[in-house]
Order: C-alpha cells, then structure tokens, then sequence
C-alpha cells in the first residue's frame, strides 16, 4: 500500500470556515439555478399548472431540507449518500449511493452548462441557433474541466458572489410582477393554476415526481460539511433554513407567473429572463439572463467537482480504480477524475443536443435515488440510535420516515413514467457497480478492506452502542504503529480472543491534508497505515474472531481519547504492547499477564467483568 511521503499540514478536521451565509451561498449556488430550466420543462409536460405542483413538492422539499441538513452535522467528514449509506446499511451501499450521485452530477453538468449557454442567447441570439448552442456548451465543460486540472477551482466565496447576484435578480423580477399585477392580478394568476380539466390520481403523482427536479442540488449541504463553521448542527440548519426561505419565495412564484403571463410561443429556454423583460422591459431582461447564465455555469463546475471528489472516495475505498486517485505533479490535481467526470456530461449534450426536456427527464434516477437512499439510511441511524423515546421525539421520527415515503413514491413514479431516464440512470448504476464490485473483490484477495467505525467528539447518541451491537466486549486490543510489533500483538490477542468478542482499536499517527471544497475528507481512507493495520487484523483473524469490531482514532485527536473508548467499552481484558498502557486512565486492574516474544512485551491487562455501557451518556457514533 503506497504512502504519502511529503510532510502534512496540520488542519482542524472538527470545523471549517463556512458560516451559515457562505453554506446557503453553495447550496443556492446549486439548487437555486433549477428556477431556470424547470418552468420551461414542467410547462411542455403539465402547462400553467407547473406551480401548482411546485407546490407540492415545496413541502417535501422543507422536509428533506432537515434531513439533509442533519447528515451534514452528523458526518463531518463530507460525502453525503456515500457516507450515511456506508455507515448505516454496508460499503456496498455506500458504493450505490455514490454512483447514484455521479449520474445526478453528470446530468447537472450537461443540464445546468445547456441552460446557460441558451440564456446567454437573450444577450446573443446567436448561441440559440440549436448547432451553436450545443457546441458552445460541449466547449463550456471541457474549459471547465481543463480549469480543474490546473487547479483553478470555484470557492464558497466564488459561489457567494453568483448566488447574490442570481437571488437579487430572481427577488426583483418577483417584486415588479407584483408590483405590475396588483393584488387583484396575483389572485387572477393563482386561480389559473386550477383551470383546465380535473386532474386524476396519476396526473397528480407523475406531475408530483417531475417537480422534484425544482429541488435538485439539495445534497451539496453534506458535500461541503468538512469545510463547516462549529457548531455544525446551528450551522447546517441556519443555512437551510435560508435556503427555504429563498426557494420559497422564488421557486413557486416565478414559476407560476412564467408559465401563466408569456405569450404561448415564448422559449421555454429563456422563460425568467423573458418574464423579467415582459414585466419591466429588455434591460431587466439582460440582467436575469446574465446573472442565470454565470450561475448555471458555475452549477456545472460544482457538479464537475462533486462528481470527481466522489469518483476519489469511492477509489479510496477500494471500489474503483487507484488510478482514478492519482495526482499529476504538474498542478498535484486528479487529472483522470476529472476527465471521467467530464467525458459523460459531453456525451450526453452530444446524443441529446440542445434538448432540456430530455435532459431534465434523464435526471430523475440519479436524484431522486439518492434522496431515496440518503433518507432510508438516516431513519435507520435514528432508529438505532434511540433506546427511548418522548412522544414528541416519535412524531418527530415518524414526520422523516413519512419523507422518506414520499421521496420513495416519487422515486418510482418517475422509474415508471420516464422509462429513458431509467434505462440511462440505471445502466450507468449498473456499469459502475459491476466495476466497482469486481475491482473490490479483486483488491481483497491481495488485502481486505475494513471500514472501522470513526470516532468523534461532540456528539450525544449512542456510539458505543453501534461498536457492541447491545453486547459487551470481551477483549480490547489496542494496535501499535509498528507493523512488527502489531503483528506480534494480534497474535496473541487472537489466540485470547478466540471465539469470543473483540475490538481492535488503532490511532491514526499521521496528519492530515487541508481538504477541498466538496471533497470526501474521511481521515481513515487517507491513513494508509491505519488501513494496513486493520487489513493485517482481518487476515490474521476473520477465522478465530468471528465477532470483531474496528474503531478508528484521528490522529489530530487528543492521546487521551483512547482512554475516553477505553472507560466506555470497559472490556474484561485488554491486550497491549508494553509502553502503550500509558494511553489508558488509571484503572484498577486485577492482575498483569506479560508475555515476551521476539524481544516484543505484550500485556495483557485484566479487569472486572464487562458491563454495558448507560444508554446514551458518552462517545457518540458518527453514523
């Protein structure tokens, strides 16, 4: 297993920079630029009624925004669908869900670099002529990839100044329909959603499952939780709740009044920036179009950058290809992510052309899917988290479980009614899954991959408890540095623990890189020599051991954590080199067994019986 040789710069992995503005300025910079495309998309599908199913799904939307917002502080490290996945259900899941979100950000590129090369054609009518537009847009991602590769990347302040700019744009053009309506006339327009013929139950569910693609960028809260201000949890929930706001106030509104106030030959491409022209003439028009278009663009290389981080961690985690992971020594950046995350999205623009709506339909699996599974994964987290409940905690959870129904409805309307978008999203899945699954088969035989259960501070839910599954362990065994020594270690922590319950606890040694904006900054898949450790622990004893368990230390964390785990598992014996049981508090110890083999001292410390641990006082569990 290679290991990085240059020296580390020392970060804080317990908090970032990004307060509450600059976290709604990435999410907005990515969900706010659906108002664009979707109008124009919703009304060629259900006409003036597109707001009203808007609507519908606004309140789903409030509803997965606190749970979105809960996986960002309850997984620091970032990776959103990928982490909760791994952690609640099983690596593989974790795989899925992150392939899942690649479709998604492969679509998001195509879709959001198409929107806005077709609104920049307001200011240039040229880039409408459908052969301009597709070419101008294949070139928008291909620069975009080429400035990722030099290293040039957007930041959360990049992002802040676009969505500003896009908000401001989008509240004015809400503020002078008003102003130009009176209240009469926004009356008039509401009541026009309900004009037509009366809706039927599947109208009104395939109408509901389209609408979901308003809401489409949700998942960036998790992406950017590394780079997160302390406390997280008032961080996470202060920027989604404005990211509610903003959504609320716009999404609806300026959907209603496109798809209800512009002549019927108006260009669905355009839909905001003629809504703003029609209201208060060509100018306002320009601005919209603009501030759109900088904004779809600056989507588009979000998505480049999610999917190329996601790409890493799935690598890092033995699924994909280690060359994926690799860094030139140009500009030290992934040049063969990158081209895997912008190869797809140019494809798709050249089979689908200058074509929103087939784009837009592509993107239901990929979203939708990841809402699905991100959702599912935290009811269970929650589920096992709580030994009791108020009543007022059982409405809560219930409330997300219903969420999670409703994403689940929608999720297989749209597996239904969008056959293209199933056959796309699904092939792409299946493809990386049987990739992903034979490179991990193939990595074990030469070396099994464990993923142990990271330990945080900070936390009030029952980690422990997630580490013994509701049974005491027998034996703590705590794995030095040295890879001679830790053999020597695990041999005979394997011969005590035969049969029995074990958990191997190792501290990371190693400092850890400053992360990148989205970037999946799990300290442990960058500690080769912690995966080296658990790896030679699972081949020595996945035959003797069939109850074992792994925790894994930060190594930017304090020495007195191990103590911390260690008065929480309170195991009957723990095995230890000598010179390590300095790391553990003062305890009452029965007896000392030393055993000397190969000049190595191992001790085996014996205290009282094992007991479980309160419910809920203690370490906490990440996932």
């Amino acid at each position: 297993m290679p290991t990085a040789t240059r020296t580390a710069r020392r970060i804080k992995l317990r908090g970032g920079n990004l307060g509450p503005f600059l976290c709604w300025a990435v999410v907005f910079a990515d969900i706010g630029t659906s108002i664009y495309y979707v109008p124009g998309i919703l009304y060629g599908q259900v006409g003036s009624r597109a707001a009203l199913f808007v609507s519908m799904t606004l309140v789903v939307f409030v509803l997965l925004t606190i749970k979105y917002a809960e996986v960002a502080w309850r997984y620091p490290e970032g990776g959103g669908v990928v982490t909760v996945a791994s952690r609640a259900l099983h690596p593989y899941a974790g795989l899925v869900g992150g392939l899942l979100i690649i479709v998604d950000y492969y679509l998001t590129a195509a879709l959001s670099a198409l929107s806005g090369v077709l609104y920049m054609g307001v200011v240039f009518p040229v880039l409408s002529v459908p052969a301009v537009s597709v070419a101008a847009t294949i070139a928008a991602i291909l620069i975009l990839g080429g400035l990722n590769a030099v290293g040039i990347k957007e930041s959360a302040r990049v992002s802040a100044v676009f969505a500003v700019g896009a908000a401001v744009t989008q509240l004015v053009v809400v503020v002078l329909v008003a102003v130009s309506l009176g209240p009469s006339g926004i009356v008039h327009t509401f009541g026009q959603m309900t004009q037509g013929p009366r809706l039927g139950p599947i109208t009104l569910v395939t109408g509901y499952a389209a609408a979901f693609l308003a809401f489409s960028g949700l998942e960036s809260i998790a992406q950017i939780a590394p780079a997160m201000r302390e406390p997280r949890r008032i961080v996470s929930y202060r920027a989604m709740a404005a990211v509610v706001l903003t959504m609320v106030i716009t999404s609806p509104l300026l959907t209603l009044w496109s798809t209800t106030l512009l002549a019927p030959n108006a260009d669905p491409n355009q839909f905001i920036s003629l809504l703003g022209a029609h209201v208060a003439g060509p100018v306002v028009g320009y601005g919209v179009a603009i501030a759109g278009a900088l904004l779809l663009i600056l989507a588009a290389n979000t998505a480049i950058i999610g999917s190329y981080h996601v790409f890493i961690a799935l690598a890092r985690m033995g699924f994909l290809p280690r060359i994926l992971e690799h860094r030139n020594k140009w500009r030290h950046t992934p040049h063969w992510a990158i081209v895997a995350a912008v190869l797809v999205p140019v494809l798709v623009v050249v089979v689908a052309g200058p074509n929103t709506n087939l784009l837009g339909d592509l993107y239901a699996f990929g979203l939708l899917g990841a809402f699905v599974l991100t959702c599912f994964a935290l009811d269970l987290v929650r589920w096992r988290e709580a030994s009791s409940r108020s009543p007022l905690q059982w409405i809560g959870y219930s409330i997300g479980v219903l969420t999670t129904i409703a994403v689940a409805i929608a999720f297989v309307t749209n597996l239904i009614a969008k056959p293209l978008a199933t056959e796309f999203g699904g092939g792409l899945t299946l493809f990386g899954l049987a990739i992903g699954l034979y490179t991990y088969r193939r990595a074990q035989k030469r070396q099994p991959m464990v993923f142990p259960i990271p330990y945080q501070q900070g936390r009030a839910s029952a980690w422990i408890h997630e580490v013994l599954r509701g049974k005491p362990a027998e034996i703590l065994v705590l794995l030095p540095h040295d890879p001679e020594v830790a053999e020597i270690v695990i041999q005979h922590a394997r011969h005590r623990a035969e049969g029995r319950r074990a958990v191997f606890l190792y501290r990371g040694r190693r400092e850890h890189e400053a992360v990148e904006l989205m970037e999946v900054s799990d300290p442990y898949l960058k500690d080769f020599h912690a995966r080296d450790a658990f790896a030679r622990v699972e081949n020595l004893t996945r035959q003797w051991i069939p109850e074992r368990r792994y925790v894994y230390i930060p190594g930017n964390l304090r020495r007195e954590v191990i103590g911390d785990v260690w008065k929480e598992i309170h195991p009957h014996e723990t095995v230890l080199a000598d010179g390590d049981q300095d790391l553990l508090p003062p305890l009452a110890i029965e007896r000392v067994r030393r055993h000397i083999e190969e000049g190595t001292v191992v001790l085996h410390l014996f205290t009282a019986r094992p007991r479980l641990p309160v419910p809920g006082a203690g370490i906490e569990r990440t996932a």
